[in-house]
Order: C-alpha cells, then structure tokens, then sequence
C-alpha cells in the first residue's frame, strides 16, 4: 500500500477511475490508499481519524482568546483541507514528515508562534522544536516524553485549561513582583530614616523586620490562592451541552 507520491516515485500509473475514488475519499475528509500489485493498481481503500469530541469548539474558543491555530500535518492536501474547513482552521501545512513538522515549527517560531499539541510518534520532532509542547494523554509514550506538558485526558479542552492557568500564573508572579517592588520602595526609605528630619518619626527595628516578614507572607498568600483556580466557564457550557468526555 503506497500513497500517490510512492506510486509515481515507482512509475506505475494511477487509473482515473483510482483517481477519482482518491479525490472522494479527500472531499470527505479520509485518506486514501492505493493498492499496487506487480506496478499495477488493484484497489483503493478509504479509512479516517475521527474529530475528538469537542474539536470545532474549542478552536472557536482559541480564536476569541486571541490565539490562531495552524495544522501541520503529514496527510495529503485535500483531506487536510477537509478537516481544516470542518473545524475552523484558516492554515494548513500537509504532506509534513515528521522532520519537516519540526524545522515549520521553527519557522512558525520567527512569526510569534510559541506552542505545539500532538499526540503521535510522528509529532515527537515538532513537540520538541516548540517552546511548549503539549501532549495529549492518550497519545504515544514517545510523544509524551518529548512534551513539556502532558494532557492527562485526551479532551481537547483540557489544551485551554492548560493555556488559561499559565496566563493566571504569570499574572499572579507579575503582580507579587509589583507588590514587592512597591512595598520595599516604600519601607525601605521610611525604615532608613528618611522621613526623620521632618516629622520625628524612626521606625523601630522590630517593626521593620515584622513589616519585611510580612512582604514575604503576602506575597506567599497571593501566589496560594492559585489554588483556588477555575478552568473558564466556557469550557463548563460544552459539557453542559453534552460534548466533552471525560
């Protein structure tokens, strides 16, 4: 079983019967694959990969997060064009081998691209090539090693959680960074004596390392209510209308 780029590659011509079979099964958003006996075409075959649960959706929430998705994929052009339409994706890069995944990866990077999800063998090069690769729970152990987080649902929803929890994170590291900063350039000065001359007023010693102590437990407290996090309220709405499976 070779595809259309093995069949030529090897001389041996497609019937156009086999090509119209082919064109088909892409409309259709399957992939086809010839049969060739003794460089003779004996039959075509159609199989699939079914959407995950959830797919066209989510890629609607990626958008209104100000996030494009880009498919680069090994399959052929027609099928990958099919899937792309059905699920809300604008950009395609098919017929990618997995070195080819990894160096579009690297050139997507120039562009401000950042992240990477996939679950095969064949998406291993690009998971490692990202900046963030993300990889599915269900997929490969070879993909999971290579990933820099691991899914551990195959739901695609779960690549949102993943993205909004790390948005939060670096809030909450920005906001005790600006805490911090305000409250030594604050303490610090009143704690050298700067105010004095003016008013009298020296800050005792035990107060001031109360006050330093203090800085640390609140800027520890800030980083704890983390816990508390919950995935958008988005991603509850698709359950709520049945599409996620858990």
């Amino acid at each position: 079983m070779v595809n259309k780029t093995l069949m030529a590659d090897h001389n041996v011509a497609l019937p156009v019967d086999s090509e119209e079979i082919l064109a088909a099964a892409e409309g259709m958003a399957q992939t086809g694959i010839i049969v060739s006996i003794n460089r003779e075409v004996v039959g075509v075959l159609a199989v699939s990969d079914p959407l995950k649960p959830a797919a066209q959706e989510v890629i609607s929430i990626l958008k209104s997060m100000k996030i494009r998705s880009i498919m680069v994929t090994g399959d052929n052009w027609g099928t990958a064009n099919s899937i792309a339409r059905e699920v809300g994706i604008e950009t395609v890069i098919a017929e990618a081998k997995p070195e080819q995944k990894a160096e579009q990866v690297k050139d997507l990077q120039a562009s401000g691209y950042r992240g990477m999800v996939g679950d095969g063998i064949n998406d291993s090069p690009a998971l490692v090539a990202a900046d963030v690769g993300m990889a599915i729970g269900a997929g490969t152990d070879i993909a999971i090693e290579a990933a820099d987080i691991v899914l551990m649902k195959s739901n695609l929803e779960d690549v949102i959680t993943a993205i909004d929890l790390s948005r939060k994170t670096f809030s909450r590291i920005r906001l005790n960074y600006v805490w911090a900063l305000g409250y030594n350039l604050l303490g610090i000065p009143i704690a050298a004596g700067a105010l004095f001359p003016s008013t009298r007023f020296q800050l005792p010693p035990w107060i001031a390392g109360a006050a330093m102590a203090a800085s640390s437990v609140s800027v520890v407290c800030c980083s704890l209510l983390l816990k508390y996090y919950r995935r958008p309220k988005k991603l509850d709405n698709l359950e709520i209308r049945g599409i996620s499976i858990e």
